[in-house]
């Protein structure tokens, strides 16, 4: 093993930071904690801490002391959106817990408003709003990750989630309290600060029958199920469309269909997802990523970008 990776695997946590930690967390603190159990492809190394924090006044600790130490941190969702690398990640990957899963809806001035913590799964988010009678809702189901995640990154489909933000709670480690912010959203991406965690999200929906909004919401469920490869570790959509066209149809085209790269495959039935189907690496993601792109690019002259999050230390031994 060289000499760079071997300092970058090195922790940059000492003995007084684990003690820290412990005080802060207790049980809910773990040090070199693999992270592949959570994340939706079922890859990544180790974490120097793993830490799962359950509310608000926790989260604030949390960050001033990262602010004092000047730590790394990540915040690590439902992982379904991002490759770890083999790695792992240096500093402290924070999960948020039970206390930030809540789901309120209720009726106001005619809309349907819900309102989530960010670590609320999208699925329960979308039934609860479904069955209140939130009109376009649909175009949100089926989203694998958690609300703070699908706010940054703006998920959805023919409609997204900026589409129905009214507001956004964050804490940072240079404002640690929780506090509303002012987000703009555009396609797979917002202007959310990158040291920005998202505590909670008021989204607001158009009162609609809900009858007629669960059967919508079904048939999108259905169809998402027929089409895509949900029952296999992956991470969802590994690009984004580009302008006029599909990502899955350029791939598709370029004949990436099948590739293989170690476990690691593009998905016979939707080419713009790539299962890990025999204990990938991040590595073999990472390659099969590349070499879909540059084929793309031979072929069409069109450079894919990425919807996925690279995140962590990527090396070559595994």
């Amino acid at each position: 093993m060289s000499l760079t990776t071997q300092q970058a695997l090195r922790s940059l946590l000492n003995d007084a930071d684990r003690s820290s930690l412990r005080r802060i967390f207790r049980e809910r603190v773990s040090f070199d904690e693999p992270l592949a159990p959570f994340t939706s492809w079922k890859i990544g190394g180790p974490a120097d801490a793993l830490a799962v924090v359950e509310d608000e006044t926790e989260l604030a600790s949390l960050m001033r002391f990262c602010f004092k130490r000047k730590l790394p941190w990540f915040v690590l969702g439902s992982g379904s959106n991002v490759l770890v690398g083999d790695g792992g990640m240096r500093g402290i990957v924070i999960r948020l817990g039970t206390g930030f899963a809540r789901v309120d809806v209720c009726e106001r001035d005619g809309d349907v408003i819900v309102e989530a913590g960010a670590s609320a799964p999208m699925a329960i988010v979308t039934a609860r709003a479904a069955s209140a009678g939130a009109a376009d809702v649909g175009s949100l189901s089926g989203i694998p990750g958690s609300v703070g995640g699908s706010l940054r990154m703006n998920a959805g489909t023919d409609r997204e989630m900026g589409d129905f933000v009214r507001d956004v709670w964050v804490q940072s480690p240079s404002k640690p309290d929780p506090h509303p912010v002012t987000v703009q959203y555009f396609y797979r991406h917002s202007t959310l600060a990158r040291d920005a965690v998202v505590a909670r999200v008021t989204l607001g929906f158009r009162k609609a029958d809900p009858h007629g909004v669960r059967e919508e919401m079904q048939s999108r469920l259905v169809r998402r199920k027929r089409t895509q490869p949900i029952a296999l570790p992956n991470a969802g959509s590994c690009f984004r469309n580009p302008d006029g066209d599909k990502a899955a149809r350029l791939i598709e085209a370029a004949g990436a269909k099948g590739w293989r790269e170690g476990g690691a495959e593009v998905s016979p039935l939707h080419a713009n997802f790539i299962n890990n189907v025999d204990r990938a690496s991040a590595k073999d993601v990472a390659s099969l990523l590349a070499r879909v792109r540059r084929a793309v690019h031979d072929r069409f002259g069109v450079d894919l970008k990425l919807e996925v999050h690279l995140v962590g230390v990527f090396i070559d031994e595994t």
